[in-house]
């Protein structure tokens, strides 16, 4: 393989556009495609102070180096989920990458704020462990930027998370999510925009970034992913895209230009502020409270909290750096 830009021996080949790049052109078009997009979609205004939910793993880390290099004041944020050495070694990963850059860290450690990590969580609320994490997470990663100020949100999603979210919206009709995918979710009262600049790279395409920049990131994956119905979806469209190069790509970008224009968004639900946190919900206590307040009282009812601890939603992020 030659680059197609130096005719140089290539190191990435980029199957699904149908080209192959040296290490020097492959992170420079890298991080011109992920520009590429931020301005496609008007995610960031230039410089802007962005918050990039960082979990340790290839993809946000590769998206807060990227973003970084284009001259946004980037600022990480961790949340330690209290998933044993899993949790520790995520957290001890993202440190040494904010450290060895002189990059701002946010830390929220989920079992020092609410007295839980996600396993107990997860027994307490009756919840599966995905399921409640994943609750706690976008309500903390909210409640941090808003209150810290940052506008939008940027997470590492790739093509492979994007396409298999779609995957599993069409195969169990979700309307209403298919109204709401895309790389942006626009800025509401009390929630901060999300973006998703790598919405258009593979996994693949996100790990020889990370591997050619040198960037040490967490390899293993969550114990908790274990069986989810994404890793499926994921195997399936890998199948199709080794046959079909470029089908993933095709398969979201088509989706995103010619069917979803044509779906009709549900009348808007009226949003108001939680009795208990002030944050946005459709109802009297969003569910985010709700989840934390029958945990507190069956936490009480075994004798795991004392009969005083009170749920108190907000939480004080540690400045790392």
């Amino acid at each position: 393989m030659v680059c197609r830009v130096c005719r140089g021996k290539a190191q990435v080949e980029v199957k699904s556009r149908g080209f192959a790049l040296c290490k020097a052109h492959y992170l420079e078009w890298f991080v011109k495609e992920t520009e590429r997009a931020i301005r496609r979609h008007r995610m960031l205004h230039p410089g802007e102070r962005v918050l990039v939910a960082v979990s340790g793993g290839k993809d946000s880390l590769a998206l807060w180096d990227v973003l970084h290099r284009l001259g946004y004041e980037a600022v990480g944020l961790h949340l330690e989920l209290g998933i044993g050495a899993y949790s520790r070694r995520s957290l001890e990963v993202t440190q040494a990458f904010a450290k060895e850059r002189g990059l701002p860290l946010l830390v929220v450690d989920l079992k020092e704020a609410y007295g839980f990590g996600v396993p107990e969580l997860a027994e307490l609320s009756g919840r599966v462990a995905c399921s409640a994490c994943g609750l706690s997470k976008r309500y903390i990663i909210n409640q941090v930027a808003v209150e810290e100020g940052f506008r939008v949100v940027a997470t590492g999603h790739n093509l492979d998370d994007e396409a298999a979210v779609l995957f599993g919206n069409l195969l169990n009709p979700q309307e209403d999510a298919l109204v709401r995918q895309g790389p942006v979710l626009p800025e509401k009262p009390g929630l901060a925009a999300r973006v998703k600049p790598f919405y258009r790279f593979s996994e693949r395409e996100v790990l020889s970034y990370t591997l050619l920049r040198g960037i040490r990131y967490l390899h293993e994956e969550c114990p908790n992913a274990k069986g989810a119905k994404s890793l499926l979806y994921k195997e399936a469209l890998n199948r199709v895209e080794k046959e079909m190069p470029g089908a993933k790509l095709r398969f979201l970008e088509g989706f995103l230009e010619k069917i979803q224009p044509r779906l009709k968004a549900e009348e808007e639900v009226a949003l108001r502020e939680c009795e208990r946190c002030g944050y946005p919900t459709t109802g009297a206590v969003c569910s985010f409270c709700r989840m934390w307040e029958s945990v507190y009282r069956r936490a009480k009812r075994r004798h795991l909290l004392p009969e005083e601890a009170q749920f108190q939603p907000r939480v004080e992020p540690v400045r790392v750096g």
